[in-house]
């Protein structure tokens, strides 16, 4: 066995004492004890599933001033997260296969983690042309940051039938753009009125529409209304953690600006007892930078979007420990749900799978500070809150962060291309 981590494991569903046996990065056995090169030994400490967060914008390529894929891992794998899937709204977006394999080029000599790359839809773009190498795709019903923005029925129509014969995800943001109104916003309340939850509803009834869709993946969910509409579906949903705990009232002007928006106390609370009580599939970041100079405009000209990948689980594990969130939940939704629903050999602790492990030392809470970040947008929504950082990250059996440090080597590999 090249490699061995004893500690307090979560496998199905239970804490137990084990060994993990480790070879060529994958979980070859599960004992009580086991013998190898070397012998990684935790003590009381969890071992549990790195997270994947299936919704980062890590801006590369043409917005790197923002962040770039290498910053981003990195910022993933403190974080306790060892897969993202990237979004498409880059520049150029992922639209075409060409657009695909130059940005497939230029993140595959910066990822510290694996990674899929998301494909975009637009009306003119055949979506199924990359289908061999996308883990998903997106679909934007309404404007957000760059211009992949599909209103028109028929475009949608066509777009979610092509996707489904691809038998892909399509991930969606679901807000209805004929009711975001077009009025000036100067604050989290005003930004709240434009982008109203009922279109949020409208958009999810729209897809629902829709004859012969295939695996729909709603994308951060924000309101209860919103949540209303997509239980009645099969969809899949998640969740993002500043919809999860912050509101309009939280006192972070453009900071705080995002879409879909943040919104009253209880949209946040009815989203919150979802997530808790395990109703929704995943909770992923939504991880969108942006620099504090862009941030600080006039709230009108201010960009929509926060980051979030690093924080996200840390956030999350401190909750657990407060008994806020039951630590199944948060394993479902942050690493075995995601896997299942893209398919990735990640998620578990179990033989076969990637040895994708963190170890959390559950008496570490302290307060994030974004000055001990690693984005390259250099600020957090959640300055001073409670997080629980893992002490290691493994990615396929090796150490990416370890106390605090950036180890080992820069080892990310695209999902879909080690399929291949």
């Amino acid at each position: 066995m090249d490699l061995v981590i004893e500690g307090r494991a979560y496998i199905k569903g239970k804490l137990v004492q084990c060994c993990i046996g480790v070879e060529n990065g994958r979980i070859r056995s599960i004992k009580k004890l086991l013998g190898g090169d070397e012998h990684l030994d935790f003590g009381d400490m969890l071992i549990l599933p790195a997270a994947i967060d299936p919704h980062v914008h890590f801006r590369d390529p043409g917005l790197t001033k923002k962040e770039d894929f290498q910053t981003g891992t990195i910022s993933a794998a403190y974080g306790g997260v060892s897969c993202v899937l990237d979004m498409p709204n880059t520049v150029p977006p992922t639209l075409t296969p060409r657009s695909l394999e130059d940005k497939a080029a230029t993140v595959s000599k910066k990822a510290w983690v694996d990674y899929g790359l998301i494909g975009g839809c637009s009306a003119r773009a055949d979506p199924a042309a990359m289908s061999e190498k996308v883990i998903a795709y997106k679909l934007f019903m309404s404007s957000t940051t760059g211009n992949l923005l599909v209103t028109d029925d028929d475009a949608t129509a066509k777009i979610v039938t092509s996707i489904a014969g691809t038998g892909k995800v399509l991930c969606v943001h679901a807000e209805d753009q004929k009711l975001i109104k077009t009025a000036q916003e100067a604050n989290l309340n005003e930004h709240e009125k434009i982008r109203p939850s009922s279109a949020e509803a409208s958009a999810i009834a729209r897809l629902s529409d829709i004859q012969g869709a295939g695996r729909v993946h709603l994308c951060h969910l924000s309101s209860k209304e919103g949540l209303a509409a997509a239980e009645k579906l099969q969809f899949t949903k998640e969740v993002a953690p500043h919809h999860l705990l912050l509101d309009k009232h939280s006192k972070l002007g453009t900071y705080g600006k995002v879409n879909p928006p943040l919104r009253g106390k209880g949209d946040r609370e009815s989203i919150f007892e979802a997530f808790r009580t395990g109703r929704i599939d995943i909770l992923a970041s939504d991880h969108a930078p942006h620099t504090i100079e862009e941030k600080e405009q006039e709230f009108a000209d201010a960009p929509s979007g926060m980051p979030g990948v690093e924080t996200s689980l840390p956030l999350m594990l401190a909750l657990v420990k407060k008994d806020r969130v039951p630590l199944e939940v948060l394993v479902r939704m942050a690493c075995e749900r995601p896997a299942e629903i893209f398919g990735i050999n990640k998620g578990k602790i179990e033989v076969g799978r990637d040895a994708d492990l963190i170890v959390v030392d559950g008496t570490s809470m302290r307060g994030i500070a974004a000055k001990d970040l690693h984005s390259k947008c250099g600020w957090t929504a959640f300055e001073n809150w409670d997080a629980i950082f893992p002490r290691v990250t493994f990615v396929r059996g090796m150490k990416i962060v370890e106390e605090g440090g950036l180890v080992g080597e820069r080892i990310g590999r695209d999902v879909v291309a080690r399929k291949r």
